[in-house]
């Protein structure tokens, strides 16, 4: 018939899907036992690593930051300043005995920078056994006069002092809180400060603040230091700045051109010293002249000698 199949060979068929499924098993043995030997030589790698890195650590642990041998027995710290060695040490947070390697520089850097009355601070170790630390002090050019209620009742003035740049000096418990004891009483004192801008460690950043801080550094150095003594400057004004000096004389400033209206000071100044005539009022706020009203010379008090300041550079408590 033509519709009549032929017949197959059903038994080779079957033993071709049988070696297909054979090749098909070994290939996925392969694999797998591949895969668990990637697995164990990456087990192996990791446990090993893990155990160089424990045994260094211990390693490092017993023989050198537990080691005896890198105690700390000498902390030679220096200031510019008149702050303690003791209270130093104390904000350092660091005491003999410690181990030198394993102390944290830049946390003890740190600690001494946060308090306001310290500018900068650096340290390091000098091996086997000393760690060195130099501190330079903020120098104060202001005073700031805050009413302050005590526990027991009553008001005190205590003062905030001010550094060039305008960071805040608080009072340090009862430790006279600038570097140079006497200076720090006759450093000019401003009124008109808002209190709230007065945050130990932060700098100022009113305007009229700054301009009269960079008024009393120009005084300084300029010609009318140990001429006059500054006592207070007053910001409360618009636009301009009210300095009293200890004789008296009352000097209206602009906030800007400071060294010059300092020179036209120095020039009426000595004018009026031929004409034996001292200086009562002055306003240099003004541009095109110099409105100024005289007394007799004879009838105020000279300036006292100028304190001279300790070098910057100079060394405390060494």
């Amino acid at each position: 018939m033509w519709f009549k199949r032929k017949a197959k060979n059903r038994r080779l068929g079957r033993g071709h899907v049988l070696e297909v499924k054979l090749r098909t098993r070994e290939v996925r043995a392969a694999r797998l036992r591949l895969a668990r030997t990637a697995a164990s030589l990456a087990l192996g790698a990791a446990l090993g690593l893990f155990l160089v890195w424990r045994a260094g650590t211990w390693a490092l642990d017993q023989f050198v930051f537990r080691n005896e041998a890198f105690a700390i027995r000498t902390i030679d710290i220096r200031t510019d300043g008149s702050i303690s060695l003791e209270r130093l040490r104390r904000w350092a947070g660091v005491k003999p005995g410690d181990n030198l390697l394993a102390l944290d520089l830049a946390r003890v850097k740190r600690d001494l920078e946060l308090a306001p009355t310290i500018e900068s601070a650096a340290v390091e170790r000098v091996l086997p056994h000393t760690l060195r630390i130099r501190v330079a002090e903020r120098d104060p050019i202001a005073q700031v006069k805050v009413p302050q209620i005590l526990t027991g009742g009553g008001v005190k003035l205590v003062s905030y002092f001010l550094d060039d740049t305008g960071h805040v000096i608080a009072p340090v418990d009862n430790e006279p809180p600038l570097a140079t004891g006497q200076v720090r009483e006759t450093v000019p004192s401003l009124s008109g400060v808002n209190v709230a801008d007065l945050r130990p460690g932060h700098a100022i950043a009113a305007p009229k603040v700054n301009a009269a801080l960079r008024l009393i550094s120009a005084f300084e150095d300029s010609p009318m230091s140990g001429l006059v003594d500054v006592l207070t400057v007053d910001l409360s004004g618009t636009d301009v700045l009210q300095v009293t000096t200890g004789q008296g004389s009352q000097i209206t400033f602009a906030t800007d051109r400071v060294d010059e209206q300092i020179r036209r000071w120095r020039a009426v100044h000595d004018f009026g010293m031929k004409l034996g005539r001292a200086i009562r009022t002055l306003d240099l706020s003004v541009t095109n002249n110099c409105p100024v009203l005289w007394v007799d010379a004879s009838t105020l008090p000279p300036a006292n000698p100028k304190a001279a300041k300790p070098p910057r550079n100079r060394k405390k408590h060494v």
